[in-house]
């Protein structure tokens, strides 16, 4: 059975909300072993498709893009059944060709974060070596699925971009963006990493829709008095054509039934301890990660 998680902001999250069958609508809030999710999840069904919201910084924003519990989020969608991951994130352009306000479809992403927990299985206590593969990172059948949804919403979608994650919370240097630009960088944002590797390490597909509020600093002239009002704006306008495509999208699941994404088998190959010599409590804990090809 598909179940698609939803990862956003208030606006994201609250609109879909609305749209939820009132019948199916349930809010779990699951301890996981790394703590509970940033805020609890909302599950219900939307044109017949299940699907579970969370917001990515709390109920409040509470979570600084450093300190959002990522391992707890991601681990807490996959024991609700999660098998595919929407995730949303306000990010500046680093490139001409995408304006404010449109949104883009990301296909790579470069981390820069210093002080996260980056894997689920990094923990020396985890006692295991797993390796998982990286080259594509966001789930190419939902990229395609998202496409397919974005004719019919006036904004402009760029079906490709690399996302540039910074640690924040601080905005980027004149010269930081422009050392950004010249690595290929499209956009930059402070939360797609780890959340992105820490889904495919459990093994759920991940997709990134990515909305551009303004020019980061590279542009000249990009700090004006007005430029708050300016983002707001962007922002209000990327979510309402985001929230407008994944709802269109939501209709219509059957490319991700047909098309298994990479993802759902990234660990076949990854883990490359001997399982015997994995700590039977281990093991355990971490089931609804690696369950598939890990026994307890």
């Amino acid at each position: 059975m598909i179940r698609i998680g939803i990862i956003g902001g208030t606006g994201l999250g609250s609109v879909l909300e609305e749209q939820l069958d009132p019948g199916q609508r349930a809010e779990i809030n699951p301890k996981t072993p790394f703590g509970h999710p940033a805020a609890p999840i909302v599950m219900g069904e939307i044109d017949g498709t299940a699907i579970a919201l969370l917001q990515r910084h709390g109920k409040h924003h509470q979570f600084s893009p450093t300190n959002v519990p990522y391992q707890a989020n991601i681990f807490a969608l996959k024991m609700a059944g999660c098998t595919h991951v929407i995730a949303s994130g306000a990010c500046g352009s680093l490139q001409k060709k995408i304006r404010p306000g449109e949104l883009v479809l990301c296909d790579q992403v470069i981390d820069r974060t210093v002080l996260r927990h980056r894997s689920f299985y990094a923990m020396p206590e985890v006692g295991a070596a797993v390796h998982v593969e990286m080259a594509d990172p966001f789930c190419p059948t939902m990229r395609a699925w998202l496409r397919e949804s974005a004719a019919s919403i006036p904004s402009s979608v760029h079906d490709h971009g690399t996302y540039i994650c910074i640690e924040g919370p601080s905005f980027s240097t004149r010269a930081e963006a422009q050392f950004h630009r010249r690595m290929g960088g499209d956009v930059v944002g402070m939360t797609a990493m780890p959340e992105c590797r820490l889904a495919r390490e459990a093994e759920m597909a991940y997709a990134l829709i990515a909305l551009p509020t303004d020019d980061d600093c590279w542009k000249p002239g990009n700090t004006d008095s007005t430029l708050l009002e300016t983002i707001i704006g962007n922002l209000e306008q990327a979510t309402s054509s985001a929230i407008a495509m994944v709802s269109r999208a939501l209709r219509n699941t059957e490319i991700l039934e047909r098309s298994p994404s990479p993802a759902h088998t990234a660990l076949n190959n990854a883990i490359w301890t001997d399982v015997d010599a994995i700590d039977p409590g281990v093991r355990t804990g971490l089931a609804p990660l690696w369950g598939r090809v890990v026994k307890g």
